[in-house]
């Protein structure tokens, strides 16, 4: 499973980058997006990758607190997944005022 999330985060970053320095707007947007996903599974992976493990402490059981999942990332991530749609669209429109004003979608107005 490891190996599973650091060639996703991998992937992503490498993807991310590649996109964010292309000359074209609208492949830097996605970029960023690509570069946010994997930064959201590098924090998710810094929680521990348990399998069936509860996030909360459970007084019934009382197992050690090893076995337990920390919720923090996981809050942090859901907390930037909504930032980060929500930058999406505003970049997105951005992206779309500055085509109209230009007449170009390249990064530096010219073509």
């Amino acid at each position: 499973m490891e190996l599973i999330i650091a060639a996703a985060i991998g992937i992503l970053s490498a993807s991310g980058i590649w996109l964010i320095l292309r000359p074209r707007t609208y492949q830097v947007i996605i970029g960023l997006s690509l570069l946010s996903y994997a930064v959201n599974l590098f924090i998710f992976g810094m929680g521990r990758l348990r399998v069936d493990a509860p996030p909360v402490i459970d007084k019934v059981t009382n197992p050690p607190v090893t076995a337990y999942a920390d919720p923090v990332p996981q809050a942090l991530v859901l907390t930037a997944i909504v930032i980060g749609f929500a930058m999406t669209a505003l970049f997105l429109v951005v992206l779309l005022a500055s085509r109209g004003f230009t007449r170009t979608d390249h990064v530096d107005g010219r073509e």
